[in-house]
């Protein structure tokens, strides 16, 4: 009571928690400065506590208790649910046990386990507390000997993980089948087989105050600009958030304008992606425990190119990527261009298909841009409903649900059939694109699109063009112009653009990258175009030749 007043249930439950949690703040605060300034005790049942209080009643915290060379207490602490039990019995338990010289008494205690006993590859020393406890969160195991202030940390760590295989977000017909799993040490090593090259840098930094999530940075120190570099770097020291959880957090971080609906980070699950956009000069950051990869600068080409353009023929590949772009612009246009021709400008409508449009569209009650936006708004639920389906019913749920639900709305009278096959048009066209962070893009500016068309017309189609390609021309991914090599024009960077150049052509890497080493190629002339014996020779067979 308070004044003859009840106080109220809610400011007495928010007053509990205001005071729980400062109290727990104040005590995790104390907590941590404990842990960051001791140091590990040199008595030995001291530093066992020490450690204990730390992580008091987990359910996977394990000590093992040893007496070692005969005389000597020591204790291996670890955490069940990290380490590879069998690897403790084998490379620390069993040497400790089995090795009892009695010339190790004699000599130092501590480099004897070091150099001659334990038989392990990455072993550390460490004196401060809080290092052993990162160690322990970490995978590491924790050798403890009385007398010795300092622990000996063993990587034992072992997760398990699923095998390498082709991502499904990125399927190609010929090229490689592998792909960058959720184990940094894994994917570290699938770039470093197709670069066995010492100008391969590898950074790595821990970004996140819980999850404590590694971060590697990947670049070719004799190519990328160091500017570009130290320029990533600081955009990811910036970062102070509780948890990395993939590598979707750190790209909404880094990004130049994350207000945008164009993505100025590429992602893949690719390492032949990742390492052909490394040897053109661009910086590759990963997570652990994420199998994706940020490629930065990027420009609005990277993501409608595929690492199949490279593999095939030029005029093969060419046609293809002329075909993606076209069907982006098809996609993103056509209905809204649908909803102006119909309601504002029907005079543009051919004589021979006036008929049909007029006949089909007979009895619907909603008007072009309304019966528009139901479409679209209809195949985006069925988009999304497709994804997050289980896989055995997600095609079966694609295809009948599109099939039934275009089929009955015609029915019953609420669209046109020719509407129906606008928005079946411009849904294929949206899948020709092979980034679907550019597609979900392209997706959200169709509705602006069609919004403008409904209101203005044909003008409002051209003004959002007109604001939308002023905002792809503002964007910079880096300091990169995002349209670029277009704007600005660079006649050598567009044979790798609409079209792609035969690889003898591509002898400079992006320009607008300002790398170190601009050349691809050293002696383009020395690979012939022509036949060498010439026009009327040829090499024969083995017994015309003799």
């Amino acid at each position: 009571m308070k004044g003859g007043r009840k106080v109220p249930i809610w400011k007495r439950l928010k007053k509990n928690l205001a005071t729980q949690q400062a109290n727990n703040t104040s005590g995790e605060t104390i907590r941590q400065t404990v842990v960051k300034d001791e140091k590990i005790e040199t008595d030995h049942p001291k530093a066992i506590q020490q450690i204990q209080q730390v992580f008091q009643e987990e359910a996977d915290f394990v000590t093992r208790e040893l007496v070692i060379f005969g005389k000597v207490p020591a204790t291996i602490i670890y955490f069940s649910s990290l380490v590879d039990k069998k690897g403790i019995s084998e490379e620390i338990i069993k040497p400790l046990l089995m090795n009892a010289h009695e010339s190790s008494l004699e000599a130092d205690l501590k480099e004897v386990i070091m150099r001659q006993t334990l038989y392990h590859a990455d072993v550390q020393q460490a004196t401060q507390l809080a290092d052993v406890v990162n160690g322990l969160l970490r995978g590491n195991t924790v050798l403890l000997i009385d007398g010795i202030q300092e622990g000996i940390l063993i990587n034992t760590k072992m997760i398990e993980k699923r095998s390498i295989a082709q991502p499904e977000t990125e399927q190609v017909i010929r090229g490689p089948r592998d792909g960058f799993i959720e184990s940094l040490e894994t994917n570290i090593s699938l770039l470093r087989d197709r670069m066995p090259v010492p100008q391969f840098r590898v950074k790595t930094m821990q970004i996140g105050r819980i999850t404590k999530s590694t971060v590697g940075l990947f670049y070719m120190d004799d190519i990328a600009n160091p500017s570009l570099v130290e320029d990533v770097e600081k955009r990811l020291e910036r970062i102070d958030i509780d948890r990395v959880l993939d590598s979707g957090y750190l790209e909404q971080f880094i990004q130049d304008n994350p207000r945008s609906p164009f993505p100025q980070v590429k992602n893949t699950e690719r390492p032949d992606v990742a390492v052909g956009n490394l040897l053109e000069g661009r910086v590759v950051i990963m997570v652990d425990g994420s199998p994706f990869a940020l490629i930065v600068p990027a420009t609005f080409i990277m993501f409608y190119q595929s690492s199949e353009d490279y593999n095939e023929r030029t005029n093969v590949m060419s046609i293809i990527r002329m075909t993606r772009l076209i069907s982006i612009i098809f996609s993103l246009i056509t209905p809204s261009t649908y909803v102006a021709v119909i309601s504002y400008h029907p005079e543009l409508i051919p004589t021979a298909f006036s008929v049909a449009i007029t006949s089909g569209r007979a009895g619907v009650p909603f008007p072009a841009v309304v019966e528009v936006f139901l479409m679209e708004a209809a195949m985006e639920i069925l988009r999304e409903a497709t994804v997050r389906m289980p896989k055995q019913v997600g095609g079966a749920l694609s295809i009948v649900g599109v099939l039934v639900v275009g089929q009955a709305a015609v029915m019953a009278g609420f669209v046109s059939p020719i509407t129906v096959v606008v928005i079946a048009i411009t849904t294929i066209g949206s899948f020709a694109t092979p980034a679907y962070s550019m597609a979900t893009g392209f997706r959200m500016l169709r509705f602006f699109l069609i919004f403008m068309t409904g209101v203005l017309g044909l003008y409002g189609l051209i003004l959002g063009l007109i604001l939308v390609m002023n905002h792809l021309l503002s964007l910079r991914s880096f300091g990169v112009p995002y349209l670029s090599p277009m704007s600005p024009m660079n006649w050598g960077g567009m044979r790798d653009s609409f079209i792609r150049a035969p690889l003898r052509w591509l002898i400079d890497r992006p320009e607008e990258l300002f790398v170190k080493n601009s050349k691809r190629i050293n002696n383009p002339k020395e690979y012939p175009t022509t036949n060498p014996l010439g026009p009327e020779q040829h090499l024969g067979t083995k017994e015309e030749n003799e």
